[in-house]
């Protein structure tokens, strides 16, 4: 499903995906299946979603991301790719950044070009991110520090690394 409110030049994207209106999706991205992509969406050429992805409104995700399946962007997450910008002037190339499968990331976070958040890690809204997460792992601030873990179900886990909820050990 396409809203016909959208700009949608990729003809790769996957069965089930909805895309909502006022999203702008350039021919290079690649979209996987049942993925939600809310409203005011822009997705640049050399972007890689996976499957069952949600993409909360007011998102733009830039040259050289990598959002894994199961990953969650809030509203108004912000991803950066360079880090010198100039106008009218692009580097050789992107920064890569890699959020990998089942990682949250709150919203009006800021995510900096080059790092890899790993599985099921999860962002606080607000937050500024700077380097690399490590799967399980619960960070938030400005900048964003370490202050827990979580478990792929997305409750905090206590000192033991057990789940509070399910009692999923992740160590």
């Amino acid at each position: 499903m396409i809203h016909r409110l959208s700009d949608v030049h990729s003809d790769k994207i996957g069965y089930g995906t909805k895309i909502w209106q006022y999203c702008v999706i350039l021919k290079g991205a690649t979209i996987g299946q049942n993925c939600n992509i809310n409203a005011n969406v822009f997705i640049e050429n050399d972007v890689h979603i996976g499957d069952n992805v949600t993409v909360k409104s007011g998102v733009q995700i830039w040259d050289g991301v990598v959002l894994e399946d199961n990953v969650f962007i809030g509203p108004n997450v912000t991803f950066t790719n360079d880090f010198a910008p100039r106008s009218r002037q692009h580097p050789k190339e992107f920064l890569q950044t890699t959020i990998k499968k089942g990682a949250s990331i709150g919203a009006n976070s800021t995510i900096v070009g080059g790092i890899t958040i790993g599985k099921y890690a999860m962002i606080g809204a607000g937050s500024v991110v700077t380097k690399d997460i490590m799967s399980h792992e619960l960070w938030y601030g400005n900048p964003a520090i370490k202050k827990g873990y979580v478990c792929s179900c997305g409750n905090k886990c206590d000192k033991t690394f057990v789940c509070t909820k399910c009692k999923e050990k992740i160590k």
